[in-house]
């Protein structure tokens, strides 16, 4: 469970320059800019000695792949990519080295000119996506000892020092492409002249409009007040007997994000963290330990480590009331009357969903959802979320799912029913229905063809140095330049 509210933003491309990013939410703080600490001269090596070799008195040369401004590549570089995606699930059976320098130099052109273009990536953002993706790490691993072992790290410092160097250079090409795109936009006729040029209208998928209602067993005041009363007994053991916050949280806290390191949480303004957490996280002094308070996760108690300008570090303990078995009988029947109703005609799905949905996303549009991904109601089966294509795969325009149980964020059972409002069947691009879509693919190749004119530019008058067999690539862009 995590405490952000996840946002989905439109990329073109994605920078993938070292370890995994697990949680990529960005904010603004102090501002600083740092430049690359691993600039060097050209022609230069680097020795790194591992862990192993320490032992043995022994070296081992890794090779620079390329030099791109003031940054460089190394052939370690490209071995921890593949590593990387391995360890993602990813495929790599057709990735080359070649793909990945490929890779690796279009980021740091991006990093390299978004810093000659000032722009700006505070250190507290750094550090609190890294504080956020070590959380994630020792959430699967189990133990930084695991994690340092994989990364073949001696110190914890050491892999922050990576991962900083890493979130940087990612975060730095990824606002420099989207500073390239930001005011590109096309117009209605744009939209017609792609689509009267395409020499072949593109195929669309089956898509369906979907509406649902959501019923969540109601929790009893008993269950909430039995919830306060322990936070309440925490917070006066740490305040009057000096108990550690820390190992409370590792002890009882319910947010498996966090309880295993502390409850230990870097925030700042800017971070998308449910309004009534930050209210009270910076409404606090440091070492002041807040009164229980509700969000929509829960009820927590915080304590503040450090005030750092706009940054708070705190530690955060989380505790879910649990629903009881009457209040979860309850939501079953209630979800069956009004499935039934619905089928047998007695009631409309929308009136229902207004009345009676929980779920207050979609109730006020009478339970109609929204692709994420687009922003209009249509669903493309084929691009569907696995968990919902279940759901939906065998349904007629009309028809309504059986009664599907599911759990919500905190893990408390919640019951639903979807209803298939509109099917349209797999059909070619229809410039009329389908505009939207049309539209989109309109804007992405001209958000494309201004990032490679871009890129083009950037390449001729930037220094870029390719080594060894790198030289031999068949890139898509002028890299080799001498």
């Amino acid at each position: 469970m995590q405490l952000k509210i996840m946002n989905l933003k439109f990329s073109i491309k994605t920078v993938l320059a070292g370890l995994c990013v697990m949680i990529t939410t960005a904010v603004q703080a102090q501002e600083v800019i740092v430049t690359d600490s691993t600039s060097i001269q050209p022609d230069a090596e680097i020795k790194k000695v591992s862990k192993e070799q320490q032992g043995n008195q022994r070296t081992k040369v890794d090779g620079i792949a390329a030099v791109v401004g003031d940054y460089i590549i190394l052939e370690s570089d490209i071995d921890l990519m593949y590593k990387d995606m391995q360890s993602q699930g990813i495929s790599t059976a057709e990735v080359t080295d070649c793909n990945l320098a490929g890779s690796l130099m279009e980021n740091k052109l991006y990093a390299h000119h978004a810093i000659q273009d000032s722009i700006i990536i505070p250190d507290s953002q750094i550090n609190g996506m890294i504080d956020q993706q070590l959380q994630g790490f020792v959430q699967q691993a189990g133990s930084m000892d695991k994690i340092l072992e994989f990364y073949n790290k001696d110190t914890e410092e050491e892999l922050r020092e990576e991962l900083f160097r890493i979130n940087k250079q990612r975060q730095l090409a990824q606002q420099m492409q989207q500073k390239i795109i930001e005011d590109i936009e096309v117009t209605p006729e744009e939209v017609r002249q792609y689509f009267n040029q395409m020499e072949e209208k593109p195929m669309f998928g089956t898509e369906v409009e979907l509406s649902q209602i959501v019923i969540e067993p109601e929790i009893p005041e008993s269950e909430r007040q039995k919830v306060v009363d322990r936070l309440n007994e925490f917070r006066s053991d740490i305040l009057d007997n000096g108990a550690s916050f820390s190992t409370k949280a590792v002890l009882y806290s319910q947010d498996p994000g966090t309880a295993s390191d502390g409850g230990r949480i870097t925030l700042t303004r800017k971070d998308p963290f449910v309004k009534e957490f930050k209210d009270v996280a910076f409404s606090l002094q440091e070492g002041e330990v807040s009164e229980p308070f509700e969000t929509e996760f829960g009820y927590h108690i915080i304590q503040v480590d450090k005030i750092r300008g706009q940054t708070v570090e705190l530690r955060h303990l989380l505790l879910i009331p649990d629903v009881t078995n009457a209040s979860v009988e309850a939501a079953r029947a209630e979800i069956d009357t009004i499935r039934s109703k619905v089928v047998a005609g007695e009631l409309e799905f929308a009136a229902a969903a207004r009345e009676a949905s929980d779920e207050e996303e979609t109730r006020n549009e009478g339970g109609k959802l929204i692709n994420p991904r687009t922003g209009d109601t249509r669903f493309e089966l084929t691009k569907i979320d696995p968990q919902l294509f279940k759901q939906v795969e065998g349904l007629e325009e009309g028809e309504v799912s059986l009664v599907l149980t599911q759990q919500d964020r905190t893990g408390r059972p919640q019951f639903k029913i979807i209803k298939v409002t509109k099917k349209i069947p797999e059909h070619k691009a229809d410039y009329s229905t389908d505009f939207q879509k049309i539209k989109e693919l309109a804007l992405r190749d001209k958000q494309l063809d201004a990032i490679a004119e871009w890129q083009e530019e950037k390449i001729s008058d930037t220094y870029i140095k390719v080594n060894g067999k790198y030289r031999d690539c068949d890139y898509t862009s002028d890299w080799v330049k001498n």
